[in-house]
């Protein structure tokens, strides 16, 4: 079945078939205030931490067809009885005859048709507002006057979400709603956890006058809950109870009779959800987003941001489904990866307070830095305030206290407490920022390390550039048997935790990558000390990688404390891994014969139609030595799945050899928008990634489960804008060096970098994957795949491929 399709002139996706296989679902506002809804109108809304101040109940793991977080019910007179449904399908289950759900760039928008009632309802959180609007159009084309009430509901969690579900008497003692009644019929519900009136209140209102309300869902529901979200028994009253719960399940919902509607007539009401300290001295507001005009200039300017941060990279290829996903999801993904890190989503629940992943934020804001470098310099600084003296790294953190953890590794004593990969990837992340920006000042910002004292003041402060080093160091300093870094607790891998003194054929690559960006910058720098260094480094490195991990096929992938291998042929499970492959060529570790030979090994025993995966066989049993990898059956996540993260370095791998037919098929392979066809199969969300998909040794070959909050968008957007398309921020500037399909023409590209417009036309007469011929800067020819700096301006590139 097709559930939707892809409007690219509007920027949506337009989900058409509500009966979609799990919930989508897209974001609103932002981890200061916001949440998502999902293809049917719930929502879940936060304010902070989704763990410590969440306000709507939502959850996900009942029925589809459940009320979830936020709804809303008509109604009219039909044989003298309420006939009583929702615009959004759920939870009432109505025949439709039309219904929309558009996708949107931080906000959606529903169509409906119901009984000749068409509503339109835009759900989004106005730029720096701590509210949801939902903007609701309600019109009549029955073909006779109908007389309507609109009723929306909200229903509440405790703001401790957690204990939401595991402290069912103290939590319903400590829920409350108040009315506050206004002299025009308008009335603001609030609610809260009693020891929080004064400080987080909660508050339902709208723009028109209330007739009643409830804020008890017993009551609601009715018949001592014995009636349903489906057919609410209130709504068949001609009021409800106007009751202010003092304990319980606490909802609210605010009945407006809006009159009669003559054929054709469309009337408008406008909803707030928010939390104040006070209503009372937050009415301005409550007032502002009470007009009409406000809001719309509201959601205008929300359109306007997104038109912006698009326009930093607009490209055009023979593919309208990477055209799709480069010029637009793909980005908005990154954007919300880089908010909300593995917080919140459908899948990553949030009530354990799991907080920012140093490694994955470092990660996520490289796709978005050249969008918004100052926000994603606001996130590496934060990051860089959780790495420890000695240079690695705190694995989580909570942005708004910067209290870090050293992850799940508190649970084993006898295990490392640090990751091997976690400090490395801020190198990564800082030389992105620099090269987009040219920002070098930044390297001389100060910035404590995370250790403090008795006093919670830290006890050391240094440069950027000192972080780097000391990121370097750290891992140099901390090398096993092999001469290959420590695993410590896990790498990026962190399902694998293997005994105390294991290395990985991970973090070395990882590091040698790390030092070829940081070569880069000594060498901006003019710092030729340094630069001899880090290639003495580099060289040693390489050479033990070369000499200690090549498997003769492939390169394997760890050596256990003992020095027992996996990731080798000698392996019964997991002989082969993805990433020790794609890493060593990224960094050059690997000559081209063994590039070659990885990456054909990479085909042979990972490749499947619906993406590589992460490593084969799969484990077929508990092995408590591994960890978690061996949780999870053969096929699934790390343990023979399609990790997608991992496909994104085996596309940069098969351009650095320069297969450009091979990266572009492996793009294709995983991306979301292809699967628009198959969604029954892969079942998720069609524009943005998910985390994984099952691979061949599973069953359900094939189904995508944990969208939205993955690394894959990041490094997705890297292989297909930097390496597919080449288009490389550099030191020098912007190098042009592309990798694509034989059989393409060429494309063309829009970057704005550094303050210029740069239109980019790429053409490709000799049907060749790589090699730049020729360059031409506004007529002028130029020396070498480095476009020259302009402060200001558009210039033309034209590019020749042979």
């Amino acid at each position: 079945m097709k559930y939707g399709y892809f409007d690219d002139a509007a920027k949506e996706y337009v989900v058409t078939n509500p009966k979609t296989p799990v919930k989508w679902i897209n974001y609103v506002g932002g981890l200061s205030f916001g949440g998502f809804v999902d293809h049917t109108g719930g929502a879940l809304v936060c304010k902070g931490d989704p763990a410590l101040n969440r306000i709507l109940k939502y959850i996900p793991q009942m029925p589809s067809s459940d009320f979830k977080g936020e709804s809303a019910y008509i109604r009219f007179k039909e044989n003298g009885t309420y006939k009583v449904f929702s615009p959004y399908f759920v939870p009432t289950l109505d025949k439709y005859d039309l219904f929309e759900c558009h996708v949107g760039l931080g906000y959606s928008k529903f169509v409906s048709e119901f009984y000749g009632i068409r509503t339109e309802i835009t759900v989004f959180v106005p730029a720096g507002e701590s509210r949801v609007i939902r903007d609701i159009k309600i019109t009549n084309k029955s073909g006779k006057e109908i007389e309507i009430d609109y009723i929306p509901v909200v229903e509440y969690t405790h703001f401790d979400a957690l204990k939401q579900f595991t402290n069912a008497d103290w939590v319903p003692q400590t829920m409350q709603s108040k009315a506050h009644k206004e002299s025009d019929g308008k009335l603001v519900l609030s609610q809260c956890a009693f020891m929080m009136k004064g400080t987080a209140e909660n508050y339902f209102t709208s723009n028109h006058p209330v007739s009643s309300f409830e804020s008890d869902r017993k009551t609601f529901l009715g018949d001592n809950e014995y009636g349903t979200w489906k057919a609410p028994l209130s709504l068949f009253n001609d009021e409800l109870s106007n009751y202010e719960a003092l304990r319980g399940d606490n909802i609210g919902a605010l009945l407006h009779h809006l009159g009669k509607f003559s054929n054709g007539e469309t009337k408008r009401i406008i909803t707030q959800l928010s939390q104040t300290p006070s209503v009372e001295k937050d009415m301005p507001n409550i007032k502002k987003f009470r007009d009409a005009a406000n809001v719309d200039a509201a959601f205008d300017a929300l359109k306007i941001f997104w038109d912006e941060y698009l326009s930093i990279l607009q490209v055009k290829t023979p593919d309208p489904n990477m055209n799709s996903m480069v010029n637009i999801h793909n980005p908005r993904q990154c954007y919300m990866t880089k908010n909300w890190s593995r917080d919140l989503s459908l899948y990553q629940l949030g009530f354990g307070g799991r907080g920012l992943g140093f490694r994955d934020s470092s990660q996520d804001v490289m796709g978005m830095l050249s969008n918004d470098p100052a926000g994603g310099k606001d996130l590496i600084e934060k990051l860089l305030h959780v790495q420890k003296r000695d240079g690695s790294a705190m694995h989580q953190f909570f942005p708004s206290t910067m209290e870090a953890t050293v992850g799940d590794s508190h649970e084993f004593p006898d295990r490392p407490h640090f990751y091997g990969d976690d400090h490395l990837w801020i190198i990564l992340a800082v030389n992105a920022y620099i090269k987009e920006t040219g920002d070098m000042d930044f390297l001389k910002t100060e910035i404590p390390f995370y250790e403090k004292d008795a006093d919670k003041k830290p006890l050391e402060k240094a440069t950027v550039l000192e972080h780097l080093k000391r990121a370097i160091k750290f891992t140099w300093e901390n090398k096993g048997k092999h001469g290959l870094p420590l695993l410590g607790f896990a790498d990026w891998n962190d399902t694998v935790n293997l005994r105390t003194g294991a290395e990985s054929n991970f973090v070395a690559p990882q590091f040698g990558k790390a030092l070829l960006e940081m070569i880069d910058m000594m060498e901006a720098l003019g710092d030729s000390a340094a630069v001899s260094e880090y290639k003495k480094y580099y060289n040693e490195m390489k050479e033990t990688v070369n000499k200690e991990t090549w498997d003769g096929e492939w390169y394997l992938r760890y050596f256990d404390c003992d020095g027992s291998k996996l990731g080798s042929k000698d392996n019964k499970y997991g002989s082969i891994y993805v990433n020790a492959q794609s890493w060593n060529i990224m960094a050059g570790f690997a000559d081209k014969d063994r590039a070659v030979t990885a990456m054909e090994s990479v085909r042979k025993h990972l490749n499947t139609s619906n993406g590589i995966k992460l490593s084969a066989p799969g484990y077929n049993g508990y092995d408590r030595n591994l960890g978690g990898v061996s949780t999870y059956p053969p096929g699934a996540k790390e343990n023979g799945g399609i990790f997608l993260h991992t496909n994104p370095w085996a596309m940069i791998s098969e351009t650095i050899i320069g297969n450009g037919d091979r990266a572009y098929e492996y793009y294709n392979q995983i991306n979301p928008a292809f699967k628009n066809e198959k969604i029954d199969e892969f079942e998720a969300e069609p524009y943005c990634y998910p985390q994984n998909i099952l691979g061949n040794e599973h069953p359900q070959f094939g189904l995508g489960r944990n969208s939205w909050l993955s690394g894959t968008s990041s490094w997705t957007y890297q292989a297909a804008t930097k390496y597919i398309l080449g288009i490389l921020p550099t030191y020098k500037g912007l190098e042009i060096n592309p990798c694509i399909p034989k059989n393409w023409e060429g494309f063309s590209a829009v970057r704005k970098y550094r303050g210029a417009v740069y239109e980019i036309e790429v053409k490709n007469p000799s049907k060749v994957c790589k090699g730049v011929k020729s360059m031409t800067v506004d007529g002028k020819n130029v020396e070498g795949n480095i476009v020259p700096l302009f402060k200001e301006g558009t210039h033309k590139v034209e590019v020749i491929l042979g």
